[in-house]
């Protein structure tokens, strides 16, 4: 192992503590970089991301206590940076919390920890969600969604595509743009509803409204779409006139267990928004889309899942604190058993696990390249948080603890699903 002498004593406590913690990382060249300017390059090769100490006490910073909110507050707060691949840092991270270290050890790098200097943190920085009330109650929701959509929309349109979709694209090449994927996605669940003109289509967490825009202008349906954001609302409102088509679709403030519409809707859809919903809540979530459904229409529900083969790390999680506050993500078993429960068809089940890799990817590159906009209109921690919590997911979905799947739902019309007999309709546009 090569590094840059240097006489600064911290940084050999510091070095030291690296050298026998990461004794057996090979996942990826990388390099360190201290706060003296002193590099160490492990490997000698060409680092995919080099890891900035930015002070003496950044490793007490980053490991006391060892969890991953801990690590993911010295990021985002500035102890340390990461140059490069920030996917490949969040491997790094994975690879330290899989560690399996004996009380003696880790009594040895507590102490070691414990010598290096401590550093306090300005308090006027973004801070980690303070929700109030019951889990998953209306109140308590609009609070989780206020806190992650409301940062910015001008934020939000600095990374995401023109249509301002965040959620999973769907690509027929790794190469294909965000705007061509984003289009090709929306265009594929209205083929999966099988909208026709004249049909009423509720998307229960529209966003900015990508999806009933297209909908409406291409399908010819008449759409809502509800959000607990205002300013996505606003936005969608906007986007909807300036189209042209206020008569035909709409975005309002609305919790989805307050749609009650008598006449009832010929298709659903849900894109996003499931994760938010919660265990507890679950089947009051199908059981609502159930009632506002009409016999024969479908439910799309398209969500984020947990796998149970390759279970997350337990213990606190950085995004629940910083990003999706109250956010749960369930095996996909459970989210179809509670579908079925009440009284849907399960037709049609897709893992877009792959999709959802390739769109983080482009959100992260397209993030940093727009780095110092970011930080202008809203901060360096809310860059940082992003950049973080994208990366960290595209790790997920990349080594499958994290999936993405498109439920298809009937609610038959007695014994008729109305529904064809393949698939082919999807394919052939």
């Amino acid at each position: 192992m090569e590094a840059v002498q240097s006489d600064d004593r911290t940084v050999q406590r510091a070095l030291h503590f690296l050298d026998t913690l990461l004794a057996g990382y090979r996942n990826c060249p990388y390099a360190v970089r201290f706060w003296d300017g002193t590099i160490w390059n492990p490997t000698a090769e060409e680092p995919r991301f080099t890891l900035v100490l930015q002070h003496p006490g950044a490793l007490r910073r980053m490991f006391l206590p060892a969890n991953e909110v801990t690590l993911g507050e010295a990021y985002i707060y500035d102890d340390f940076d990461v140059e490069g691949d920030i996917e490949a840092g969040v491997s790094f991270a994975d690879y330290l919390f899989e560690l399996r270290l004996g009380p003696l050890e880790k009594l040895r790098k507590a102490l070691n920890l414990l010598s290096l200097p401590a550093r306090e943190r300005p308090g006027s920085l973004r801070q980690a969600a303070r929700l109030a009330g019951q889990a998953h109650s209306r109140e308590r929701d609009w609070q989780a969604i206020t806190y992650h959509y409301n940062v910015s929309n001008d934020f939000y349109r600095l990374w995401l595509d023109a249509r301002m979709v965040y959620s999973c694209a769907y690509f027929a090449t790794p190469d294909d743009s965000l705007e061509a994927a984003q289009e090709r996605k929306l265009d594929y669940l209205c083929r999966k509803l099988r909208l026709k003109p004249g049909e009423r289509l509720l998307d229960i967490g529209c966003g900015w409204g990508g999806l009933i825009l297209h909908a409406a202008r291409h399908y010819g349906v008449e759409a809502l779409g509800i959000t607990l954001s205002e300013p996505q609302a606003e936005l969608a409102n906007e986007r909807i006139r300036a189209a042209g088509l206020a008569g035909r679709c709409r975005a309002e403030v609305r919790d989805y267990r307050e749609v009650d519409e008598a006449e009832g809707f010929d298709k659903l859809v849900s894109v996003g928004m499931f994760e938010h919903v919660g265990l507890a809540r679950l089947e009051e979530y199908f059981a609502k889309a159930w009632r506002l459904l009409r016999p024969g229409g479908v439910f799309l529900n398209h969500g984020i899942a947990k796998s149970l083969a390759r279970p997350l790390p337990e213990g606190p999680s950085f995004i629940d604190r910083y990003v999706f506050p109250d956010g749960e993500l369930l095996p996909v078993a459970t989210t179809l058993r509670a579908a079925e429960s009440c009284g849907f068809e399960i037709r049609d089940l897709e893992s877009l696990r792959e999709h959802y890799l390739l769109t983080l990817r482009q959100w992260v590159r397209r993030l940093e390249a727009r780095r110092e906009e970011a930080v202008r209109l809203t901060d360096e921690v809310t860059y940082r948080v992003w950049r973080l919590y994208m990366a960290a997911c595209a790790y997920c979905f990349r080594t499958g603890s994290l999936n993405l799947y498109q439920a298809l739902l009937a609610k038959p019309a007695g014994d008729d699903s109305r529904l064809p007999l393949t698939r082919a309709d999807w394919y052939t546009g």
